[in-house]
Parts: C-alpha cells; sequence; structure tokens
C-alpha cells in the first residue's frame, strides 16, 4: 500500500510539473493545423493510469481464480468473511467447510479469499 501511495505521489508531482513547465512557456501565435499535445498527454494519463490501477488488479484476479481453481479437500480456508474453517467438500460452483466447532457450512467457491499453510 505505501509503494502504491508513492507511486501516485510521484505520478502528481510529474504531472505538476509538466502543467507548470508548460504554463511556462511564452505564447506564441496560433498556428494553422491540429494541436497534438493534448492528444498526447491524455495518452500518457490514460497509460500510467493503467500500469498504476488496471494491470495489477487483472494480475490480482488471475492468482485469485487460480487459487480457487487448485482448491482440494482438506485444505485450510479463510473466506472473505474472515470465516477460518477446512474444506470438506467441493462442488462445481460452492465449498462446504468445516469451521472449529464441527459445523459445516456451504459457502461461494469464489468468497474463499486465501488459502493457509497447514
Amino acid at each position: 500500500m505505501k509503494k502504491r501511495m508513492l507511486n501516485l505521489g510521484l505520478i502528481g508531482g510529474l504531472l505538476t510539473t509538466l502543467a507548470s513547465i508548460g504554463g511556462c512557456v511564452p505564447a506564441r501565435e496560433p498556428e494553422a493545423g491540429f494541436d497534438w499535445t493534448i492528444i498526447i498527454f491524455l495518452a500518457v494519463i490514460f497509460g500510467l493510469m493503467y500500469l498504476i490501477l488496471i494491470r495489477p488488479q487483472r494480475k490480482r484476479q488471475k492468482e485469485h481464480q487460480q487459487m480457487v481453481e487448485e482448491l482440494n479437500r482438506g485444505d485450510r480456508v479463510v473466506t472473505a468473511g474472515g470465516i477460518y474453517g477446512v474444506i470438506e467438500s467441493i462442488s462445481e460452483d460452492s465449498v462446504v467447510i468445516k469451521v472449529e466447532s464441527g459445523v459445516t457450512m456451504r459457502v461461494a467457491k469464489g468468497s474463499v479469499a486465501l488459502k493457509r499453510e497447514r
């Protein structure tokens, strides 16, 4: 989280610097034709947003999907709601886990947040 905040701070500083440098350029006569600087600036902003926000989120989604596909009977898991348990059985879209008191619960496969070490 600290690394992400540092990246956002650096990007904010870079954008502020670019904006201030752009304001320091002496005014020039309007030229005929299309000004590409706005298009380039928007492309750079989109590229940075992709690298900072979209790409890491997709990576986390793929890792979670792979973890859910690799679940087996007997694995110790934690659900998104914070329930600790051991997998008793697995079906196509749900998992039955046994909690510490001996009670079994059926939860959606996608709600399994992580797999714990034995």
